[in-house]
């Protein structure tokens, strides 16, 4: 049975777990391709040349072989090559990192390929892995953004998602799961200006948003992220995101 090959294809790991006692699954984010699965053989052996280069939130050039017709779940992992460019986030940066993968791992469906998606996740990682500072809450707002973006789960910041009235800029508004945008109330914790949120609808829209909707939440981070957070959480379904567990649990102590 003949045998197809994907070459060297840009990647991250988001997740792995046993197959077997010497072998790994590999859940991957691929530029071209989206999420695929992996199985790595004998990568647990000592003498396995994969156990340095598989891990999550470094970016990879995998090749992997396609047998049959390629309508298989799980693929068989050739090569595996680190690119370099950055090291390991640490601390905080790497728990955001793993938030993200698991963000991914929820919400993008096997081989449905998001090329700017991955892009713009390769260069949050980056930021993640040097010491980001305060940029990392606006930087973690606008990939969430983009992301219920692209996935088609963000309604238009432009207008109240049921009534289709127009924004105020004067008014403020809190975005809220199956509801999207509505007009916020005293009861809201958080919420953003109609100005703020037609900022980030213009910059939503630009030819490379990535950028345009980072300075957009530079002002608003702190406000935006529980909002997003119940947004992505209602996508995601049940259980409770375990990373986002894990970040409440330590921030408690």
């Amino acid at each position: 049975m003949a045998v197809k090959r994907v070459n060297d294809e840009p990647a991250f790991i988001l997740h792995r777990y046993d197959w077997s006692e010497s072998s790994l699954i590999l859940e991957c984010f691929t530029r071209h391709r989206g999420r695929v699965a992996l199985v790595a053989k004998g990568v647990k052996k000592p003498t396995s040349s994969f156990r340095p280069v598989l891990l999550a939130l470094q970016p990879l050039k995998l090749s992997w072989g396609i047998g049959g017709d390629g309508a298989a779940d799980i693929h068989t992992l050739k090569s595996a090559e680190w690119v370099g460019g950055h090291t390991m986030p640490v601390g905080e940066g790497l728990l955001s990192g793993l938030y993200l993968n698991e963000l991914l791992m929820r919400l993008l469906a096997r081989e449905d390929p998001f090329a700017n998606l991955f892009d713009m996740y390769a260069g949050v990682v980056q930021v993640l892995a040097t010491d980001h500072g305060e940029v990392l809450e606006p930087v973690l707002r606008a990939f969430e953004l983009l992301l219920l973006r692209e996935l088609g789960h963000l309604p238009s910041l432009a207008v109240q998602t049921l009534s289709l009235q127009p924004v105020r800029e004067k008014v403020h508004y809190v975005l809220v799961p199956e509801a999207g945008l509505r007009e916020a109330t005293p009861h809201d914790r958080a919420s953003l200006s109609g100005s703020q949120w037609l900022q980030l609808e213009a910059a939503l829209h630009t030819a490379n948003p990535y950028p345009h909707v980072l300075r957009a939440c530079v002002l608003c981070a702190g406000e935006l992220k529980a909002q997003l957070r119940a947004v992505l959480q209602h996508h995601c379904g049940q259980p409770v995101l375990r990373t986002r567990q894990l970040m409440m649990d330590i921030q408690s102590l």
